[in-house]
């Protein structure tokens, strides 16, 4: 027929010789042609399963929630909860630029400190926030070093190498346990779509049914809506 669908894969190493292009192609071409025949899904409460780019992309939003002037300035919906339960237990989320497996590993933050693990999330409990120095010193405790900025731009705040302690399992594993989901492969409006003060997100998703444990029919035009405390539990 006349149906075009689209994907992409990624390969990423330090070295060129670290690339694999093989792997990203068959990738692209994978979760393009899976998307072929989609269908727009029927309304209802299903279990949403992300790929881990997905996932990883999602925690990067809870963490722009995290930063310390989102709190100060009143846009987050976590910032009265420090040492509440916010996630569940088994989600540790850290920033850390100090590990050189990360591709955000850096020795100093943007305004000169030197960096440091720092813990977010542990077992689900929230344990503090991102500050650089101007935003530790208005919360009353001292800077996470974790001033971030371009060559033009003066010091904000962020994380700069978020890392979520693995869990057990695969992907596959994780799908095999899911009686009535969605496998989410791509987002669009993710940034437009998220309420940081709230913390209500409403996004369009791409991927595949789950029926029963296993992949079933591609679908497309499907909107999610949930909320990051939701997600996060």
């Amino acid at each position: 027929g006349d149906e075009t669908t689209t994907g992409y894969g990624v390969s990423v190493g330090r070295e060129p010789a670290d690339v694999d292009l093989d792997e990203a192609a068959g990738d692209a071409a994978d979760r393009a042609t899976r998307l072929l025949g989609a269908v727009q899904p029927a309304s209802g409460t299903v279990t949403l399963v992300l790929e881990p780019q997905m996932a990883a992309t999602l925690l990067g939003v809870v963490a722009g929630t995290l930063n310390g002037e989102s709190v100060l300035k009143g846009r987050s919906p976590f910032a009265d909860r420090v040492g509440e339960l916010i996630a569940s237990p088994l989600v540790t989320l850290v920033d850390d630029p100090t590990d050189p497996a990360s591709l955000g590993a850096d020795s100093h933050d943007g305004e000169g400190l030197a960096t440091r693990r720092i813990p977010l999330i542990e077992g689900g409990t929230l344990r503090g926030f991102l500050h650089n120095t101007m935003t530790g010193r208005r919360a009353g405790v001292p800077s996470t070093a974790s001033a971030v900025r371009g060559f033009r731009s003066t010091p904000g705040g962020g994380a700069q190498a978020l890392a979520i302690t693995p869990g057990h399992g695969t992907l596959d594993e994780l799908i095999a346990a899911v009686d009535h989901g969605v496998l989410v492969q791509s987002m669009t409006g993710l940034h437009s779509g998220v309420n940081p003060v709230s913390g209500d997100f409403s996004v369009g998703v791409e991927g595949l049914m789950v029926r029963r444990g296993a992949r079933a029919e591609p679908i497309r035009e499907a909107t999610v809506a949930s909320t990051l405390q939701r997600l996060l539990l």
